[in-house]
């Protein structure tokens, strides 16, 4: 009985931030004019390893912005691909390309390209995208600066972006969970850190702002750097504010199922504590309210699907997915305890570098 209502009171927790999302996301792009021009320079910064196809498809999205002045930096993170070729085909003097060096001990390959490349930027803004990510159409890049200046003076711009491409069974759990478990008005108002966080895929901050704190170097063994940073610049007085960016920014995470797998082994173990006990208590809440709830009682069930349905339609997911629901929580289990082991062995890795020994020796 005690465990049914427990059961009981998160679906109803749940439910309530994810329909205070939905309203929340509304009222802010309702108000988000943003002041008049003349609106601020920007510098577009985007780390690059082994990204030669999804540069292909992000760099004419920032070229064919219609904004008066930006830049965009690029730094190719010793890709073993032909990204470094791509950069060299544009011929367009609002591109600079930086060719990285070794990895020095103690950072992540994310966090050194963004810290380095930031060195190389002169615009008022910094917007940092993804090389995976791309720009809806010539007025995206006006509309989030326009958007961030709507938010006030020491506020950060993030937010859910378009996803699309391969491994959605496991992408569409990004959404679902910022939407459903995270309170956004409230973390823009409640003065906790713990509170907040930002996607990494898109962001944008005050070069000035971003310089006085250099939050990369702060965070340079952080595997979630994203969230990390988030909760750090607003224990610093700059809360971040998530909002919705589908209208501005598409993201094609990865290509394939395997891919997803690949990618989210990295990240799935720090989100849940990064130490067995916290591990321990994150997988049994997940497998208690998204695994077993659901085959014990028909209502249950009935909010499970409509929680993540909810959730699917808000980011424009594809109906098969709402409708592989079981099987998508299933896989995530699965993959939570793929994460620990591959993090316990140290045979977490991304494009090539062993991720859990980078922690190691930052701690070290």
């Amino acid at each position: 009985m005690t465990l049914f209502i427990i059961w009981t009171v998160g679906y109803a927790v749940f439910a309530t931030v994810f329909l205070a999302n939905v309203r929340y996301f509304r009222a802010v792009r309702r108000l988000e004019a943003g002041p008049p021009d003349p609106l601020p320079s920007v510098s577009i910064i985007v780390p690059a390893r082994d990204e030669e196809q999804n540069l292909q498809q992000l760099l004419p999205s920032l070229f064919a912005q219609a904004f008066h002045d930006f830049e965009i930096v690029v730094y190719d993170d010793r890709s073993q691909d032909g990204t470094w070729s791509v950069l060299q085909r544009f011929d367009d003097p609002r591109l600079h390309a930086v060719r990285g060096g070794d990895l020095p001990p103690g950072w992540v390959g994310k966090t050194h390209a963004l810290d380095q490349a930031t060195r190389r930027a002169s615009g008022e803004l910094l917007l940092f995208l993804d090389a995976d990510a791309e720009l809806m159409d010539a007025d995206a890049l006006t509309r989030l600066v326009q958007r961030f200046r709507a938010l006030p003076d020491s506020a950060v711009l993030s937010g859910i972006t378009r996803l699309e491409g391969g491994g959605q069974l496991l992408v569409s759990l990004v959404p679902f969970i910022m939407l459903t478990h995270l309170p956004l008005r409230l973390a823009t108002r409640h003065p906790s850190p713990q509170l907040s966080g930002m996607n990494g895929q898109c962001w944008m901050i005050d070069r000035r702002t971003y310089e006085r704190l250099r939050p990369h170097r702060h965070h340079r063994a952080d595997v979630l750097e994203d969230i990390r940073i988030g909760r750090f610049l607003k224990s610093q007085g700059h809360t971040p504010h998530l909002v919705d960016l589908q209208g501005e920014v598409r993201v094609r995470m990865y290509r394939s199922l395997a891919d997803a797998w690949l990618g989210f082994r990295k990240n799935v173990y720090p989100f849940l504590g990064e130490t067995p006990a916290k591990f321990a208590l994150g997988f049994g809440s997940f497998v208690a309210f998204w695994v077993a709830a659901p085959l014990v009682s028909p209502w249950f069930l009935l909010a499970w699907y409509a929680l993540k349905v909810g959730s699917d339609r808000v980011v424009h997911a594809p109906l098969w997915v709402s409708a592989a629901t079981p099987l998508t929580f299933l896989l995530s289990a699965v993959l939570q305890l793929d994460s620990a082991v591959a993090h316990w062995t140290g045979r977490a890795a991304w494009k090539g570098r062993p991720i859990a020994r980078r922690v190691i020796e930052a701690r070290e």
